[in-house]
């Protein structure tokens, strides 16, 4: 076996090839894209006859570069850069820190210590595809928050009006009227019937002239107003946010529709639609960063992988459990979406999350435990290749219901 770390960068990579006694057989630095993989597989082939005596140790699991060695072979280690940099603390104290040295760690990492952690498993390119849109699709919407968030604060400033008329501000419904009317005298100089011209625009088919009262009553309730000279510069920054947040509600509903399609194709799709509180969206997150059934092998892999799995803190008499910190963001985002839906989708879940919530959690704290429960069950209807069933995953917590 030969141990390989690489110091990844965006310009270079350096590489360091020990044995299994932790000598340095080679080093170097090699240039990202093509040329780079061509030298770094020469390089090993140097020291190895077959792909699977190479071990590889880099801290990162995405990108050309990993995509290449796990296609070449390899077996690859994803270590977290927080995991990597404790290590080298454990050889040496001084602070001393370089490309080559961080290198060196690597393969030392892999050499001594891999059982602690997972090597990367390629999943299949339908796998692949969902994740590259799942993560378009939750970027997008993020974005959109974060601009709905702009824009409120702007409307706070000088147009208090349109915050009541309007509880979410990237809807269909406030894009409409705030394209039109950007400004509060505009905002009042509206009829209704140019309203409800503006809600149709917008996609509304049903309740359009209620709604029209509705909105045209808070615009022309009597407000606080900043000079006309400021309400116009105002009005041009609103009308630039929400053209944003227009073409953001496009390119969302667009790829919505490609993650459904893609997700949809995927042999696991029926098993994550099975489980309450997964819809489309939502399943395909999940899918996405769980990737294939067969990466993790038992069900505390997946749930700390989740974040879902809480840690615990023990020393002396003391002991403490927290939530997890390190974890895959948008899998712990989608977990915790998951929980709070399935409150009303499952039975079980509901008593589940009851019972928690009687023993003193938060919501948070119980959405959490719920999560990781429901982690579990996924796991399991995975492994099984069977759908969701009610009663195999709450039978105990429906008998003490009942």
């Amino acid at each position: 076996m030969v141990f390989v770390g690489i110091d990844w960068a965006e310009a270079h990579h350096d590489i360091c090839v020990v044995d299994d006694e932790g000598l340095v057989l080679a080093k170097r630095r090699v240039p990202d894209g093509l040329e780079g993989v061509g030298k770094l597989h020469a390089l090993v082939a140097e020291h190895a006859e077959d792909p699977a005596q190479v071990v590889i140790g880099i801290e990162t699991d995405r990108g050309l570069l990993v995509g290449s060695l796990v296609a070449a072979g390899y077996q690859v280690y994803a270590i977290n850069p927080f995991a990597s940099s404790r290590y080298r603390d454990r050889h040496a104290t001084s602070g001393a820190k370089s490309d080559s040295g961080d290198a060196r760690v690597l393969a030392d990492l892999v050499r001594t210590d891999r059982h602690k952690h997972r090597p990367l498993a390629g999943d299949s390119h339908l796998a692949e595809v969902v994740q590259i849109l799942a993560r378009a699709h939750q970027g997008l919407v993020w974005t959109r928050q974060r601009q709905a968030n702009q824009l409120r604060n702007a409307l706070r400033e000088f147009y208090p009006g349109a915050l009541a008329a309007f509880d979410d501000l990237d809807a269909a419904d406030a894009v409409a009227i705030l394209e039109r009317a950007p400004t509060p005298s505009q905002g009042r100089a509206l009829s209704q019937a140019k309203i409800i011209s503006a809600l149709r625009q917008g996609g509304r088919e049903r309740n359009l002239e209620s709604k029209a009262a509705e909105i045209q009553a808070q615009l022309r309730l009597p407000q606080l107003e900043v000079p006309a000279l400021l309400a116009q510069a105002y009005g041009h920054s609103v009308a630039a946010t929400v053209a944003v947040i227009k073409q953001l509600n496009l390119q969302i509903a667009a790829l919505e529709q490609e993650l459904a399609a893609s997700f949809e194709m995927h042999p696991d799709a029926e098993i994550y639609l099975s489980l309450p509180g997964l819809g489309v969206v939502l399943g395909a997150r999940a899918m996405a960063e769980f990737g294939d059934r067969t990466r993790f092998l038992n069900p505390k892999a997946r749930k700390s992988y989740a974040g879902t799995a809480p840690i615990t803190k023990a020393s002396g008499t003391r002991k403490v459990v927290l939530a997890r910190v390190a974890r895959n963001r948008r899998l712990a985002d989608a977990c915790y979406q998951w929980a709070f839906s399935a409150l009303t989708r499952s039975e079980g879940a509901r008593h589940r999350y009851d019972v928690l919530r009687a023993r003193g959690q938060t919501h948070h704290q119980a959405l959490r435990a719920l999560g990781n429960r429901l982690v579990g069950i996924l796991h399991g209807c995975l492994t099984n290749r069977q759908i969701y069933s009610e009663h195999l995953a709450w039978s105990p917590h429906l008998e003490v219901a009942a």
